[in-house]
Formats: C-alpha cells, structure tokens, sequence
C-alpha cells in the first residue's frame, strides 16, 4: 500500500486529525499531527501548537509515510527456514510462532532463565511501547537483565555526580541567551528545534560557539568553533575554569552559597594553563582565552552539552568538568543561563509500576552490559559469568549495526545454538539473523506517551491507523507470550491504555497532568521552574552544585573531574598510532538516526553511500583523492566508504559518518566493526569516538 500524500487535498470534512508524537531517539521529541483518510495515513506533519516543535518536522520523520508503507515491511510472522545467516525464512501463524517461542523459553528457563537475554534501546522512546510489558515479561520469567549503556550512561552520570540528576536549563530559554556554546553536537542533524530557538537568539544578538572536532553543518554557521581534538574536552573544560580564576571572572556568592568542593577545583584548574590545554587539545591558547572571556563576562551565558563528548574514555568525567561551569560564574541565576545535558529528570515516571521488578520475587539475576554484547555472546559460560547465552529477544533496537565491535556480534549472533527472535518493522541486519521475525507496529499504528530529554513536555500519541498487516504492538506480543508461559499475574491483563495512565507518577513535578489530560491536549509542561538553580537547591545529597564527588572523597580517591585521554590516541597510545594513525568518529549522517531510517529510499538517496571525510593532508600521503572508494581498517575489522577529501576535518582524523546497515553498504560492514567494547569511566558506556584507523585507497 502506497498512499499518495496529494490526497489529503480534498473534502476537509472526510480527513481525521489525529494527535502523535515522535518516538525516535532524539531530544525534540516532536508533537505531530496525522492525517487520516479512509484508513489510510495520508499526511504527517508537525504540531504548530507545540512550544518546541513549532509546526516542523526532521526530513526524516516528514517522510514517516515512507516508513509505515514501506514495501519492505515484515508483515507476517517469519520462521527460518535455512542456516543461519542465509536469509531463508516461511512466514507462519501468530499461533505456531508464540507457541513455539514459548516452549523453547519454557525448557531454557527450567534450567537457568538467566540463559535468557533481552536486548532494546530506543528504536522508541515510548514508555508503552519500550518497557513496560517486556519488563514484566523478563522480570516474571527470571531473565538476565540488561545494562541499557549504549548511548548515554556516561555522560549521566557525570551529571549526577556534579548537579545531582538529568536535570538543566528550559530549552526554551535558550532563545534569551547572550552566549550559546554547543559542545559536542551537531545541532542541525540531532537537535533541530534546538538550532531554530539558537538561530532566534543569535539573531537578538546571541553569540554561537560550536565546540566539536568536526567543522560540522553547525560549527560553520556559528561563529567561533574550537575544532578540539576527540577525548580532550576535559582538558578545555580545566583551562576555561583556569582562567575564569586567573581573572576573577567568578560569582563569589553563588560559589560560596551553592557549591561544594570550590578550593580544591580552583587548585586543579590553575594548573591548567591556555597553553597546556591547548597542547592537548589541539587549539590555539587564544581561542581558550577568548572563549573563557566571553564565558566570564557574559550575562545569560548558556552550555547546550549533547552526548558527542561523552562517548570516549573519559567521556563521563568530561561531563563532569564541562558542568562545573556554570556555577562558577553564578549563570544558573537567569533563566536563560546555566547546562543543559539532559532533561529527564524533570519528569516523574513510575517507572516500577511499569516494568514491575517486584516480578522478580527475590531473584536476583545478572546483568549483561549490551555495549559489551559481542563478548558476551562468544563468552562459553561458567566462572563469573554465569550460564551461557542461549536466548535473545531483540526489539526497538538494531544491534548487528549500531553494537561496538560488530564483527563479534555478528560471529555471536552467527551461533546456530543461539535461539533469537526478533520484534522489527524491517528485514534489519539483526533480523536476518533470526529465528523467528515477528512484525510489530509503527508509532502510527499503537497507542504510547513520552516523556522528553531535550524539552519538558509529556507527549501523548494516539494510534492513528489500524496496524498495517498482521503487526502487532510489542506489548500485546509479550502480553501473549505472557500467556503461553502461564504468567496469570493481573499485570499482564493492563491495557496499554491503563499502562499509560500508569505511567506517569503521581508526583508535585508533573503539574497534575494524567494521561487522559495529555490525549485531549495532545502534550503538557512539567512544573519545573525556569531558573532551577537560580537559589542552589541542587538535586544533590548536599543541595549544592558538586565540584567533588564526596563518595570519591571518603574512599580516598580523586573526587574531582580527572582529565583521562582516550584509549587509542596518538597521545595515549603512541605504538598503536604507528600502525593506525588516525582517529576515528563516528557521528550521525544528516538523514538517519542511529541506523534507523536507512532502509527509507527517499532518505538513502540523500546519502547516497557511506561516506568517509579525510584531511587533504592525510589524502595526499595516501595517494586518494576526492570520490575515491577507501578501506578504513584496523586489527578488529575493516569498512569500505567514498572518500571526501575535505578540511572539516582534522588533520589526523577521519570522520565517518553512521550508522548505515551493513548489508546496505559496500563490503557488508559500517564503522561499528572497527570500534571497541573497552567501558567509558563512568557508566561503562561505549567508546565510539575514541578509535584509532588506518585508511588506503580501495580498488572495490
């Protein structure tokens, strides 16, 4: 079924508004509205009532229609039918395929249903959808749990050890700001509504500093950039707080009332020099100075930290430093002034009368860090370990991409011992690995609500359409598959409608709202004031902003922020850089989210073909020049990219933009099968951008 967009121009009274929102994994968490017309979706568009959406939408998500009448679509339950990895698959009943799923989790769990591994992240960040139904199915059967670390554990907890929670600045308070500096995002690709309220403040006379190691869509348009080396923002962060000191350029009182730790971070910050970070940074000790200028010196001076940087070595103590600043110069008494990372912890969600842990009833399972899966999956059992993976259940995630060291993942999941099943929309790489492909509903076609990690509004979505083939919402599978393993706990009756009205707790930082006020309003804010911080009241244990850690402190360590460079550096790793001298990051193309949205032809059009930037240096010793096919390689794998030869990119590094399907691209590998499963500091996060690569020309 393709319906034709042009037919939402006819008889206003035959087309039905219906309110949705967008469930991807991205700070906007747009407000939409869509387009019903005879049962078909037929438009997709943004709600112009919505403070943040604005009436807009992403190129990818405009093309949401694309996606939902995809002639790809899995619209039947799937069974293999070959070996694995062969791409045979007979489509079977609903019936024979949970029955039979239900008997293989029945003889696993008999014997140690930690043998069980669920494997999801943000395919939706739908709190009906994602974890809900699935976490009461796991806790009841006694599954290992999940270490959800994929994208922002670090960087988290950085936050919380320094403001106490994922909380932060109004994102629409930014447009009063006198001083943006967007560290460690490319704003027009990841935060698009943020760069709109950006733009209106740079047009009030707002001064935009980008701070990334690519001179990126967003670093060209703002108006300094301090193009930093990866794994290195720690060390910007100490100089600019150097010489915030140096020149008094402090809020004695806001320090003096709010904070905690402040002698012993003035220490350690002066001796940072502008010249010692700028030896390990990359950059000119002018430009630190002059960004620590105009930080100290600029009223309604705003931080907007996305989670580029904390995707290294030292990603979670960078954090940790970048959030210091604030305080310092006392910007967290205006509105417009202060951090913002996240924006999750203005939200109450019941999050146990969701998943239900007491489901459990005592046990106490292990847990599998899914940024270490490769590993996990190869590891033979025993020891410390435990029993060895047997089962795994994947939704709202494409692990064979987006998982570091793919090769190993791709070897676990290559295990004909290996029983999975797969919940997608799509023949993903994931899914082509499967036992069983069972096809679940897109945001159209179920009913969800979301909270925001870029803005504090809740969001409800209503389905829109009926789901399309025999899909079915992820928590009537786990709900059936509930019943087939003889789970009668009343919990597993709920609606998603009661599921969404459970959602929501019942607490002062919700405003009141519910669930049923959220369907007839379509969205509403969270009590949270402007200015959270304007008088202290820090959600820490001391109310205080914590320069140090006071666990770090009673144990004996370091309780400040550590400056740690990456794993694999020239700096770091001197031996490993003579055979591979490049650094590699892997940030978002324009047209995808993670590896979502890749299979959209429309949007892969856009893209073209993975594409790798190189130094005009770095191209010359190599002998490649622009449009050429290159291998990027090192000992853990190797991908095959069109070279862009271009000064966007520093000199010894590359930037190869993700995250494509490794069967969409050339040689059948992305950037993942080079990256590692070394943990972060903090989180025990992924280290994407903290890689080191050779490149040469391909004759592919």
């Amino acid at each position: 079924m393709n319906p034709n967009p042009e037919a939402a121009q006819g008889a206003a009274d035959s087309l039905r508004i219906v309110r949705a929102a967008c469930p991807h994994d991205c700070p906007d968490t747009c407000a939409m509205l869509v387009g019903v017309r005879d049962g078909v979706a037929v438009q997709v568009r943004g709600d112009p009532g919505h403070p943040t959406t604005g009436g807009s939408l992403c190129t990818k998500v405009s093309r949401y229609l694309e996606r939902t009448y995809h002639p790809a679509r899995v619209l039947r339950p799937l069974r293999r039918s070959g070996p694995k990895g062969s791409g045979s698959f007979e489509p079977v009943s609903w019936d024979e395929a949970l029955d039979d799923i239900a008997a293989r989790l029945r003889r696993l769990a008999a014997a140690d249903a930690q043998s069980i591994v669920p494997y999801s992240y943000c395919g939706t960040m739908g709190l009906v959808q994602g974890e809900s139904m699935a976490g009461r199915f796991f806790h009841r059967l006694g599954a290992s749990l999940l270490d959800r670390t994929i994208c922002s554990t670090a960087g988290g907890e950085g936050l919380r050890q320094v403001l106490g929670g994922l909380v932060g600045m109004d994102m629409e308070q930014f447009e009063h700001s006198r001083l943006i500096l967007i560290w460690g995002s490319n704003s027009i690709t990841s935060n698009l509504h943020f760069w709109s309220i950006a733009q209106r403040a740079r047009r009030a006379g707002a001064t935009l500093v980008c701070i990334d190691p690519w001179r990126n869509e967003t670093a060209r348009r703002c108006q300094m950039h301090l193009q930093l080396r990866p794994g290195t923002d720690a060390a910007l962060a100490y100089a600019l707080m150097g010489e915030l000191v140096r020149n008094d350029w402090l809020d004695h009182d806001y320090i003096e009332r709010h904070t905690l730790g402040f002698e012993a971070l003035r220490e350690r910050a002066l001796s940072w020099s502008a010249e010692r970070a700028a030896a390990v940074c990359g950059l000119e000790a002018t430009q630190i100075r002059e960004l620590a200028r105009l930080l100290g010196t600029t009223r309604a001076a705003a931080i907007r930290l996305n989670y580029g940087l904390q995707r290294v070595r030292g990603g979670g103590n960078a954090v940790r430093a970048v959030a210091c600043l604030p305080a310092l110069t006392g910007a967290w008494r205006d509105p417009a002034g202060g951090l913002l990372l996240s924006s999750s912890g203005h939200f109450a969600v019941a999050t146990e009368a969701l998943e239900r842990p007491d489901l459990l009833r005592g046990r106490r399972p292990r847990s599998i860090n899914m940024s270490t899966l490769g590993d996990a999956l190869l590891h033979p059992g025993g020891g410390d370990f435990g029993p060895r993976i047997d089962a795994l259940l994947v939704y709202n995630s494409n692990l064979a991409a987006i998982a570091p060291e793919s090769g190993k993942v791709r070897r676990g999941l290559l295990r004909e011992d290996l029983y999975t099943v797969v919940l997608e929309h799509f023949r993903t790489d994931t899914a082509d690995l499967a036992d069983y492909i069972l096809p679940a509903t897109t945001q159209l076609e179920h009913l969800d609500v979301l909270k925001s990690y870029g803005h504090r509004y809740w969001v409800a979505n209503e389905p829109a359409i009926a789901p399309v083939g025999e899909s079915r919402p992820n928590t009537r599978i786990f709900r059936d598959l509930a019943a087939r393993m003889g789970f009668d706990d009343p919990c597993f009756g709920d609606s998603d409608e009661q599921i969404a009205a459970q959602a929501l707790a019942d607490d002062p930082r919700n405003a009141g709202l519910d669930f049923a006020t959220l369907r007839r309003q379509g969205w509403g804010k969270v009590a949270s004031p402007p200015a959270p911080f304007a008088e202290g009241g820090f959600p820490t244990p001391s109310g205080r902003c914590q320069f140090v850690h006071p666990p770090d402190l009673q144990a004996g360590r370091d309780p400040l922020p550590q400056v740690i460079l990456p794993y694999e550096s020239a700096q770091s790793a001197p031996e490993l850089a003579l055979r591979y001298p490049l650094a590699m990051i892997t940030p978002p193309a324009r047209h995808f989210l993670n590896s979502s949205f890749v299979n959209v032809d429309s949007l892969r059009a856009l893209e073209r073909e993975p594409v790798l930037l190189l130094h005009p240096l770095d191209a010359a010793v190599r002998g490649v020049a622009q449009g050429d096919m290159v291998r990027c390689f090192n000992d853990r794998g190797e991908m095959l990219a069109r070279c862009r030869v271009s000064d966007e990119t520093r000199e010894a590094q590359v930037v190869a933009l993700g995250v494509w399907w490794r069967k969409l691209s050339p040689g059948g590998s992305n950037v993942n099968e080079l990256t590692h499963q070394l943990p972060t500091d903090l989180g025990a996060g992924p280290c994407f951008h903290d890689c080191l690569v050779q490149v040469e020309r391909s004759e592919a």
